[in-house]
This record gives C-alpha cells, sequence and structure tokens, in this order.
C-alpha cells in the first residue's frame, strides 16, 4: 500500500519556513547554474547564427583568425579567378576582400574600455551578409564613416548613432545602426575597406578573403582548390565553421559557473537533509502510526523520497524564475580569438530550464536519501515510544 502524495504536500505546508528556507537555498543553486547556461547558449547562438552555408572565409595559411591574417590584393585577384565562385545579377564574382582591426571604447561596464572589432569592407560584402539598417543609412565609399552593430550601439555610448568615434588617423562618424539578428555581426563596426586600409597603412595587406560558392556541391570543391593552392598560400573553411570554432570563449564561463554550481549544490544537499532529518526525527510518532496502519518500509522510504523531490523541485522552479527575467538582456564577453568583445542577449530557453529542474532533483534525491532511509529502518515500536 503506497502513501498518497497528499501527505507529503500537506507535510511541506505544514513545516512552511524550513521548506520555504531550504527551497530558496536549491532555488539559489539552481539560479547559478541556469544563468551561466544561459550566458553560454547566449554566445553559442551567436556564432551558430554567423555564417551563410554556402560562403568561405579564406585566411591566410597558419592563421587563426582575421586579426593575424594579412592577405594581398594580388592573391585576393588570384582567388577571385577560381571555378564555382557564385556571380551576382551584373556578373561579378561574389567575392569581398576585407580587413579586420581592433579599436578600444569606453562600455557601459568598463568606462577605460573594451575592444571592439572594426571591419573595412566594400559593398559587395555587405550584400554577401544578411544584415538590415534599422536606423540611419550605409557608409558611403572614400567616407570617413561606420555603420555599428546594435549590440555595440547598446553596449558602447560613443557608438550611437550621430557620435564621432576617433581611431586610425582621425574621427569617423556613425551615420547607421545595423541588425543582424542573432548573429556576430551585431558586435562589429562597417566602413569602407580602402579608407580604413589606409588608415592603419595597410592598403596592400588586408585580412581575409570571403566567397559565395555558386552551389553546396562547389563549397568543398572550392575550399580544397583555395588549400591546395601553394601560390596563393591560404586556408579556407566554412564561413560558419570559422565562427563555431569561436564559441571556445564561453568554456571559462561554463566551466566556472558549473564549478560554483556544483559546489553551492553540496550546501543545499546538506540543508535538504538536514530538514528531512528534522522531519524524521519530529514525525517519529506519525511514522509508527504509519506502520501500524499497514505501510511497509519501501513505502515509507519512498514517500520520504517523494518529499525531498518536491521541495527541490520547488527549489529549481524558483531559482528558474529568478533567471527568467535575463533572457534576451545583452551583455559582453571578450572572445579570445579575435581579442575583442562579443556582445549577445542571455539564452534562457526550455532546453537550459529543465538542465536546472534536473539539476535540483539530483540535489533533493541526494539529500533526502539518508533521512528517507532513516525513516524507513525505525521499528514500530521505537518510532512510538520516541516524542
Amino acid at each position: 500500500m503506497k502513501i498518497p502524495i497528499a501527505y507529503n504536500l500537506r507535510n511541506l505546508a505544514v513545516r512552511k519556513t524550513s521548506t520555504l528556507m531550504t527551497a530558496i537555498g536549491i532555488g539559489l543553486t539552481v539560479a547559478v547554474l541556469v544563468s551561466a547556461l544561459a550566458l553560454v547558449n547566449g554566445l553559442r547562438t551567436a556564432f551558430q547564427n554567423t555564417g551563410n552555408p554556402l560562403q568561405i572565409l579564406a585566411l591566410q595559411k597558419g592563421s587563426r583568425s582575421e586579426l593575424g591574417s594579412f592577405v594581398s590584393r594580388e592573391k585576393f585577384d588570384q582567388l577571385s579567378s577560381l571555378e564555382g565562385i557564385a556571380r551576382d545579377h551584373s556578373s561579378n564574382v561574389l567575392a569581398s576582400l576585407e580587413m579586420v582591426q581592433v579599436i578600444n571604447l569606453p562600455s557601459v561596464d568598463s568606462p577605460k574600455g573594451m575592444n571592439v572589432t572594426v571591419r573595412g569592407l566594400s559593398p559587395s560584402g555587405v550584400e554577401m551578409r544578411s544584415v538590415r539598417l534599422i536606423s540611419g543609412r550605409w557608409f558611403q565609399t572614400g567616407q570617413r564613416e561606420v555603420v555599428v552593430g546594435k549590440g555595440v550601439a547598446k553596449r558602447y555610448p560613443r557608438a550611437r548613432l550621430g557620435q564621432h568615434l576617433r581611431f586610425g588617423k582621425g574621427d569617423w562618424e556613425v551615420v547607421g545602426i545595423m541588425d543582424g539578428g542573432q548573429s556576430a555581426v551585431n558586435s562589429e563596426l562597417w566602413g569602407d575597406l580602402n579608407q580604413i586600409s589606409s588608415d592603419y597603412n595597410r592598403q596592400g595587406n588586408l585580412s581575409s578573403v570571403l566567397v559565395r560558392a555558386a552551389d553546396a556541391t562547389a563549397v568543398p570543391t572550392l575550399i580544397g582548390a583555395i588549400n591546395d593552392d601553394l601560390q596563393l598560400g591560404m586556408s579556407a573553411m566554412p564561413e560558419a565553421e570559422y565562427y563555431t570554432k569561436q564559441t571556445s570563449a564561453g568554456a571559462p564561463i561554463e566551466f566556472a559557473g558549473i564549478f560554483i554550481a556544483v559546489i553551492m549544490a553540496v550546501g543545499s544537499s546538506f540543508a535538504a537533509m538536514n530538514t528531512m532529518y528534522a522531519a524524521v526525527a519530529r514525525r517519529s510518532k506519525e511514522i509508527g502510526t504509519l506502520r501500524v496502519l499497514g505501510f511497509s518500509r519501501g513505502s515509507i522510504l519512498l514517500s520520504f523520497l517523494i518529499e525531498g523531490l518536491l521541495l527541490s523541485l520547488l527549489g529549481g522552479a524558483m531559482g528558474c524564475l529568478l533567471v527568467l527575467p535575463l533572457n534576451n538582456v545583452t551583455t559582453g564577453v571578450g572572445n579570445f580569438v579575435t581579442f575583442s568583445e562579443i556582445a549577445f542577449n542571455f539564452r534562457v530557453g526550455l532546453a537550459t530550464m529543465s538542465i536546472g529542474m534536473l539539476f535540483a532533483a539530483l540535489v533533493g534525491s541526494a539529500g533526502g536519501l539518508f533521512p528517507a532511509w532513516s525513516a524507513a529502518r525505525k521499528s514500530i515500536l521505537e518510532a512510538l515510544r520516541e516524542s
């Protein structure tokens, strides 16, 4: 014969103070874990949503990022002549020679400044990406103008529409704000390739080449052609793969969040255990009565385990609710590949909260196991004699 769950719910309600305090402890543990996972999930989403499956990024052979790559205009012309590159409506090849530089700007989190990526590109480079203007206009060729991602505009007060930024050899006007969806584009500033390369005396040595394959079957063929061409001295990979590799920037944060959550989980388990042990001590006669009524040791063990599980799930739900307001909040983290900040949104999704609830259930089960075993082991006479 099983003890009804209503019995456990009533006991938790009667001991509301200890129930609430234990649930809060578990809830804070879950909140730390879920917030760390939401941050990494947001960073991973930003990188995974960057890149067209038909587009290929070519860097100097041996370079890990665009920042440390040097590509000459002659090599760009040579690469642009390869077979398999798509063309636009004017029969021009869809290939973009680009330059990447890092500048320092004061942010909302750091008045001393954070590194931000500046990308010099041509109109064809803009055309090849899925971005839209949400205010202002696009930069003009030959002008000292930039368009900034919406993440940059939120986190850097000096990079808002109509403001002027000083980098390179002079001032640059912010003439537009762009939206790249959930991609890393929102963390960049875009300007005219020739103007930016001139400011940094790199007219002949740029950073990378972005090309679009004619179709999906041409992607591996084009990558192989670029990698095997010894005269080019370049390595190529799908654009999406390049950005996916940058998710390593979130690994330390994920590790730190999980480590802190595990440490807190140990404390929460002991708190749950103490609560359940106190419940067993106060309810000895009640346990004896249950035995007299015919409930087995196994039923009592299961009942107390369920009670601990309900307590932990309450805490898990509280933790998820604490973190829920973080969803879509814009933050930033340093990218160890590009040495610049990536702006992105916290992503508190169903999968993230499910992990938090599962974690809470494990904490509650660990904390309730020994007290439940202690309650089940009591003999009828021993339980009835205790006050």
